[in-house]
């Protein structure tokens, strides 16, 4: 199936919301036409279970031009990484996600719970990738995926059953895709973490005592405590002073 895949499909979002913008600030009930409201999807006006997602998440030109280059570096690095398929999946998987949750919720919502769900997946899968805020202070994307995900519970208890409602199938479709992940990161890290215990004990024991034998050889090695005859020799050529030596040296030395 992956012939059905749309490539570059973060471009195309991408361009779809510009255009979007442009038009909604040409005509501002533009976007009124736009929103997932199943309501009126039910009495004929079907494209809304797909225009929603060139909805613009800011009035502000500024935002919205950062909105959408983070939308597209993410959108199309989890491309490269998965393959068109498995993204266009994800995606998919995201939108009948936010369908449903419109539909129990009766409330219109827009793309901004769907995208959120792409940044949960894009902080996992490159944790240490830096993103340069105001393009000075580097951050990686792992803290800035634990403060998404700190944010999204904060609207999940706090907010309306509308946004809880899209906020739950955002959630759901990455844990659908991640939870193998998960597992995998938390039984790594607490690999690691056993393996620092084990370390850190290792280095606070005492040194092993070295046990040493009897008397040794000088000349050979033979050890007294292996069935050596050993002697202590301070004779002239010994310079005076006690040499151990097997009793074969001690003669012949």
């Amino acid at each position: 199936m992956g012939g059905l895949a749309i490539p570059h499909l973060a471009t195309l979002i991408v361009g779809g919301m510009a255009v979007v913008f442009v038009l909604g600030s040409i005509r501002p009930e533009f976007n009124d036409l736009l929103t997932l409201d199943l309501a009126r999807v039910r009495s004929g006006q079907v494209w809304r279970l797909v225009t929603y997602l060139f909805l613009p998440t800011s009035d502000s030109v500024i935002w919205l031009l950062f909105d959408l280059y983070l939308l597209w570096l993410v959108g199309s690095n989890l491309e490269n990484e998965w393959g068109p398929f498995k993204f266009n999946l994800y995606y998919l998987v995201g939108m009948i996600g936010t369908t449903v949750a419109a539909w129990l919720t009766g409330g219109a919502v827009g793309n901004f719970w769907l995208n959120a769900s792409l940044g949960l997946a894009f902080a996992t899968l490159f944790p240490d990738y830096e993103l340069y805020i105001f393009l000075i202070l580097p951050v990686k994307v792992k803290w800035l995926g634990l403060l998404l995900a700190a944010y999204l519970a904060f609207e999940a208890i706090s907010g309306s059953w509308i946004a809880r409602g899209a906020i739950i199938a955002a959630t759901g479709n990455y844990l659908l895709f991640f939870t193998g992940d998960l597992v995998g990161l938390f039984r790594a890290r607490k690999l690691e973490v056993k393996q620092a215990v084990r370390r850190q004990r290792s280095s606070s024991r005492p040194p092993p005592a070295i046990v040493t034998g009897g008397r040794v050889c000088a000349i050979c090695g033979k050890r007294e405590e292996d069935g050596a005859d050993i002697r202590v020799c301070s004779c002239e050529k010994c310079g005076g002073k006690p040499r151990e030596l097997c009793l074969a040296h001690a003669r012949s030395h």
